[in-house]
Order: structure tokens, then sequence, then C-alpha cells
């Protein structure tokens, strides 16, 4: 028989090792929300959940489940084949811990695949992430990395990742760059998903003296922050970065690829087309037209980007500010670094 385990000791088998985590919704629930680090081997595909589903509301209780129960018969030899080559513990989950997950578990458990079920399922692993934020704790201080469009503050946060400091990548949960054109090339995450990555995250690190994140507004695409943290970042230590434009500009080019997604720039342009003076947004919408992309985020930094960041700087609240100029965004990590290794005591 499959065991049935809780929240908590979902997490201490992940601590305890290697698992894997499967969730047995449709794909449709599981790119709206699901546990970090799961992947997706369901019980019906979206067209099956929404029939089944029609059926129960319409109809009644009895017929969806054999309708549910033909359609899982029938898909049975690969869904079992499929958990036969993981070859780590399993655990299991639906949205409530109900019909999916106990028929999933006990056709496995026939098969002597053995697996864990969480109890609750998704849904009260959503109520723990609401529980934590609701704490509204987080212990270490904050460095935040501040700087104008394109500094290239995502890549410093991986250099100083890649060297042992403890980094929160806020654009990275969201999967947004945090601008107009941020979405670009990517699909955004919506709040649930976003919540569920920062909290994981904030448990990580919630005994370190200090962690780095990026400067950025309260929203980042589809997510905002919570308030208290937004706040704490607010008021932490605030690095203001400076490379020149120039690097700027490439590292915006290697970031964003504007070649490969054209159409979908010059709409994002025209959402604030009419917040930049005629003259230059007639000239950025033409080098737009030419594929032009050095002269377009140029002009975009100059007119557009530096001016409303210059803004944001004046209202800054926190008094606790240092700056770093360098040539590089790859100098200005190692740069970065060694002031924080001076502020903590550990540039000996």
């Amino acid at each position: 028989m499959y065991n049935n385990i809780t929240i908590q000791e979902l997490f201490d088998l992940n601590q305890q090792g290697a698992q894997t985590v499967v969730d047995v919704r449709s794909p449709k629930e599981f790119n709206d929300m699901t546990i970090p680090g799961s992947i997706n081997i369901p019980v019906f595909n979206d067209t099956e959940r929404a029939e089944v589903g029609t059926l129960y509301k319409q109809v009644g209780k009895e017929e969806a489940m054999e309708r549910g129960l033909d359609i899982f018969s029938a898909k049975l030899p690969d869904f079992i084949h499929t958990f036969k080559q993981i070859n780590t513990p399993i655990t299991i989950f639906c949205w409530r811990g109900g019909m999916r997950s106990q028929a999933a578990a006990t056709v496995l458990e026939l098969m002597n695949v053995h697996v864990n079920r969480l109890s609750g399922g998704v849904r009260s692993y959503r109520q723990w992430v609401l529980s934590e934020l609701d704490k509204q704790e987080f212990p270490p201080h904050l460095y935040v990395l501040n700087g104008h469009t394109g500094i290239g503050k995502t890549l410093i946060l991986k250099s100083l990742h890649e060297n042992g400091y403890p980094i929160i990548d806020l654009e990275g949960m969201a999967n947004h760059r945090g601008s107009i054109f941020g979405h670009i090339g990517r699909r955004p995450n919506n709040q649930k998903t976003f919540e569920s990555l920062l909290v994981q995250k904030m448990l990580q690190y919630a005994h370190m003296p200090y962690i780095i994140l990026e400067g950025e507004s309260k929203r980042i695409g589809k997510a905002s922050l919570p308030e208290f943290l937004y706040k704490k970042k607010e008021l932490g230590t605030q690095i203001f970065i400076q490379v020149p434009i120039e690097e700027r500009v490439s590292n915006i080019l290697q970031d964003y690829q504007p070649w490969k997604y054209p159409e979908a720039f010059k709409e994002a342009f025209y959402l604030i087309k009419k917040r930049i003076p005629f003259s230059v947004a007639r000239d950025m919408e033409a080098s737009l037209q030419n594929a032009q992309y050095p002269t377009t985020v140029k002009l975009l930094l100059e007119h557009y980007y530096d001016p409303r960041y210059e803004y944001t700087e004046k209202h800054l609240l926190s008094n606790d500010v240092y700056r770093i100029e360098a040539d590089s965004t790859k100098g200005a990590a190692k740069k970065v670094q060694k002031l924080i290794d001076k502020l903590e005591g550990n540039d000996s």
C-alpha cells in the first residue's frame, strides 16, 4: 500500500536525498502552479480533464468516475512504463489529494512501483506558501544591486553565485526581465509560481547573514514582491553600478536577441512610443524597421530608461549607499565582490 505523507514529510524526504516529485494533474494545471522541482505525468490531458469535469457537473459523480476510468485505463501501459523509468523514490500529488492521485498510486503499487502520496495535494502546498509569507520574516541583511538598464545585474548575480555568494534572482523567479520588453522570448511566471520559488529561496537562506539581489520595482512582469520584502529591499545596502553605455547596449543585445523577435519588439515599442520625444521616437521606429538594433537600444537607454532610472534614484529610501564604476560588467562583478567582502569583514 502506498504511503500518505504531509508537506513537512515531503520536505524531510527532499533533505535526505534525491527523490522525484510527480504532479499527476493536467498540463494546464501544472503550468499554472506546481511544487518547484516537480515533473508532470498527467492522469488526464487538458481535453480529457475538461470532459470529465463537465460530466461531473452536468450528469453526476458516478458517470464522471466511469468515464475517467475508461480514459485512464486506455493509457495505463504508457503511464506505468513512464514511472518505471524513474530510479529514485517517488512522491505523487494532484490538486487536493483526491481521485487522480489515489487512482495513480493504487495502480502503480499493484505494478510494484512504490510511491508516496502527498495528503492535501498541491492545494496544501499553496496554503503552506501563503502561511510562510504571512510570517513576514526574512532575517538576512540585503545588498541590493542597482544601476541603469543594461549594466548586467543578472550577469553579476550569476558571477557572485558561482563564487559562493548567496543571491536571489528575482527576475529569474519571475521569468521576466522587469521591463516593457522583459517578456519577449520567455513565458513569465504567474504570482503563485513566483511566490513558491521565492519562499523556497527565503527558507534556504533564512540563516545567512546577508543576501544579494537586484534592485527591482515591486512588480516584475506578472509577479509582485511581498510588501514586507519590498520595504526591506528599499532599506537595504544599495550598491549603484556604472558601466559604459556601449557595454550596456552589448549586454541587452546578447540577452534579448531582438533579431529573433522583431514583431514582438515593435509591439512593445508602440506601447511606450508616446512617452518618448517625437523626433527620437521617429528615429527609433526607423531603426527597428531596418533591424538596426544597436541604434534602437542606445536611443531607448538614453531617452527612455535612463531618465526614469535617475528619477527613481532620487527617491531612494536607504542612506546606506555605495557606488562602483567599472569598464565592463565582468569588472563590476569583481568590484561588487570586493566591496561585500570588505563590508562583511572578509577582505583579509
